[in-house]
């Protein structure tokens, strides 16, 4: 058997095995009182505080190192399924925070849905936060380190790029960047910008007519 083989049959059973590990840290939040659907998976040092809020769908997966922090009893962190959620990501949720299926969020985002107040008359610390849900919908890419802070709605289909600052409302199908993040384009110009190309340069046009 060559050395190639060798180390493909070995990297395979590793992936069993993580597989198995992740399958496995699932079924352990399930007896911490979490709502999961089939074939969830969680990822190594994975923390998730009052499990009891959280529901996860189908083929949700948790990549190393995520942390959801649902810091009330009466909050809610609700994610569809086939959700993709990238390692480092931070939840900090203290009213409900409601995610879509098929979405992607990548390494290292943060979302929240509470701020403090901002009276001059007091410390920040001696505030009380003001909680407001935040939704983000079907089909939505988050880039890498982006931030949506609270009370915001993401559209299905919208895509938030790497680094940005989710302050407002996000349409669906817009693409988004910046600090704070504004509309760049939308999903569908662009879909219709690549089919004028394409049949500008004569590829996938119709030849019949």
């Amino acid at each position: 058997m060559s050395t190639l083989r060798i180390q493909h049959d070995a990297e395979k059973m590793r992936n069993l095995g993580r597989l198995a590990m992740g399958r496995l840290r699932a079924n352990i939040l399930t007896l911490r009182g979490a709502v999961l659907q089939e074939k969830v998976f969680v990822g190594s040092g994975c923390r998730i505080e009052r499990p009891w809020c959280l529901m996860l769908g189908t083929r949700c997966m948790l990549e190393d190192d995520v942390y959801i922090k649902i810091v009330d009893d009466g909050a809610s962190v609700e994610c569809g399924g086939y959700l993709f959620i990238g390692r480092g990501t931070q939840f900090d949720i203290q009213s409900r925070l409601v995610i879509g299926d098929n979405s992607l969020i990548a390494p290292g985002c943060f979302i929240t849905d509470h701020q403090h107040r901002l009276d001059p008359n007091y410390r920040i610390d001696e505030q009380e936060c003001i909680a407001k849900s935040v939704a983000i919908g079907r089909d939505v890419w988050l880039g890498t380190k982006a931030i949506v802070l609270a009370g915001v709605t993401i559209g299905n289909g919208a895509v938030v790029g790497a680094g940005s600052v989710v302050t407002r409302n996000v349409p669906p199908m817009a693409v988004v960047a910046g600090v704070p993040a504004t509309i760049i384009r939308y999903r569908n110009e662009l879909h219709r910008n690549a089919q004028v190309t394409r049949t500008r340069f004569g590829r996938h046009s119709d030849l019949s007519a």
